[in-house]
């Protein structure tokens, strides 16, 4: 089984995140967004991409992924099938330390929040905080990807 580690940091406000790194453009959706399992569909800049996410554990930092690249056309053709809305983002890879920090813009009916992910190999390794990087909301369900379908940012205000 394929495990995933990773922690989830709000971005503080006033950062410049276009500073940080090229973007890239993210469109996902989900087929099923139940709590025990998501099944999301992406399209991230030329490439779709299928990915099946298990139930956190208690600390919410680590859980079951499968991922598998597919075709454009067919990551097109499952959006069609996917829950509504789409979440669109912006994706920005930062290099800090000898870690990946994923910078997620969302925009839309997300509009305003910048979160950022960094990928363990286990839940107490050490990693190097940029001072961009605000409050930790890992485990934290309402920032996953899945519940900002049902409720955006836009509503949390």
């Amino acid at each position: 089984m394929a495990q995933e580690i990773e922690k989830k940091f709000l971005v503080k406000e006033g950062t410049n995140i276009d500073k940080l790194g090229n973007a890239v453009e993210i469109t996902q959706g989900y087929l099923s967004s139940v709590k025990e399992r998501t099944v999301r569909i992406r399209i991230k800049g030329d490439k779709g991409f299928l990915t099946i996410k298990g139930i956190g554990n208690a600390s919410g930092a680590s859980r079951y992924e499968f991922e598998k690249e597919i075709t454009i056309e067919e990551a097109k053709e499952l959006l069609e099938l996917c829950e509504k809305p789409i979440l669109s983002k912006t994706r920005t890879n930062v290099k800090v330390g000898n870690h990946i920090f994923e910078v997620d813009k969302f925009l839309l009916e997300n509009e305003g929040l910048i979160v950022a992910e960094v990928e363990l190999g286990d839940e107490n390794e050490a990693f190097e905080k940029p001072e961009w990087l605000g409050k930790e909301v890992t485990g934290d369900v309402k920032y996953y990807n899945s519940m900002l379908l049902k409720n955006p940012y836009k509503n949390w205000k």
